[in-house]
């Protein structure tokens, strides 16, 4: 019997397995390795990976590689369907308990902080106060004044918040000001109160690097994506009816291709604020991982060293969860 299988059969909480870091940081290739080390079953920690035919922008595992190490949670939505980290959270607790079950030790590999932090930590989400009249006017400001008078207006209350979120993600920058509006305190206070008791024995690691290797990186992934047909992707998307305004159209790649597509911008300039917009993004992940104390985090500067780091990362992973040799591949 598997220790996964075995600590929950015994009363122990069940074990999880968590990578994050932020993007083109070098998860993908990492988690494939560790997971047929440790056995494993990867939950992609993605908000877009959600989103079916949206799989070159969001750098998807290749089908191949989920064909070998089983994925979750990836293409379980329309483009225009919604999800939250409400049901992030629902539905990949129902996949860690069944990848237990199955004698498996699941492993959350992304880098949405909420995401991966809600599910860890059990957090209660309150979706039923809302108040529709603020949400128009807040909408209705935007129009009026744009998106960065928006998020100033979150800047004012809720300063943290803010620093996590994209000027363009407007659905949660008006439920952040809807929070603290509804109750006098900010998203970010409610997050802090939240108990960080979990209802797993878990193993976190953070992988980092130098800032300028990583933007570097990003630009180069960029590149690829391009190289890939995400210009073909993004109007392929247009063509089936998918509105600029929805909310996996905001996402990094989508939006500024879109814009290109349509005739707002060249599209040079398009790529040059896509590449400037996911150094942002990467810069707003480390700030939220920077303050999950439960990290350990590893340094893959030298990225060339990929064996070093799957050691190093493996020896946290022992060290954590000991006696769990019958989880190895």
């Amino acid at each position: 019997m598997s220790a996964s299988v075995s600590s929950t059969a015994t009363g122990r909480k069940p074990r999880l397995l968590v990578l994050l870091g932020p993007t083109a940081v070098g998860k993908t290739a990492l988690s494939l390795l560790l997971a047929r080390q440790f056995n494993c079953e990867i939950i992609s920690g993605d908000s877009m990976q959600v989103y079916r035919g949206m799989d070159i922008g969001t750098a998807k595992v290749l089908p191949e590689e989920q064909q070998r190490i089983p994925h979750h949670m990836i293409d379980i939505r329309n483009p225009d369907e919604p999800f939250s980290a409400a049901d992030f959270q629902s539905m990949a607790k129902a996949c860690i308990q069944d990848i237990h079950e199955r004698g498996k030790l699941p492993f959350v590999v992304g880098g949405t902080g909420l995401y991966i932090e809600s599910l860890c930590f059990d957090y209660q989400f309150s979706e039923g106060a809302s108040d529709e009249a603020f949400r128009e006017e807040q909408r209705l400001f935007a129009l009026e004044h744009g998106p960065e008078a928006l998020l100033d207006k979150l800047r004012a209350v809720d300063p943290i918040t803010a620093s996590r979120l994209h000027v363009n993600d407007q659905r949660r920058i008006v439920r952040a000001l809807e929070v603290y509006h509804l109750s006098g305190i900010s998203m970010s206070e409610h997050q802090h109160r939240q108990k960080k008791d979990s209802p797993y024995e878990y193993c976190m690691v953070g992988l980092t690097m130098d800032r300028d290797l990583l933007y570097k990186r990003i630009e180069a992934r960029v590149d690829i994506m391009l190289q890939d047909g995400l210009v073909e992707e993004v109007q392929g998307l247009l063509d089936q009816g998918y509105s600029r305004d929805l909310v996996s159209m905001q996402g990094l790649g989508y939006k500024e291709i879109a814009a290109a597509l349509t005739g707002e911008m060249p599209m040079d300039t398009a790529v040059s604020l896509l590449k400037q917009g996911t150094r942002r993004f990467a810069k707003r992940q480390l700030s939220w991982f920077r303050h999950m104390k439960e990290i350990e985090w590893v340094d893959v500067t030298e990225h060339a060293n990929l064996l070093a780091h799957l050691n190093t990362i493996s020896g946290i992973i022992t060290r954590k969860f000991p006696n769990d040799e019958s989880n190895r591949g």
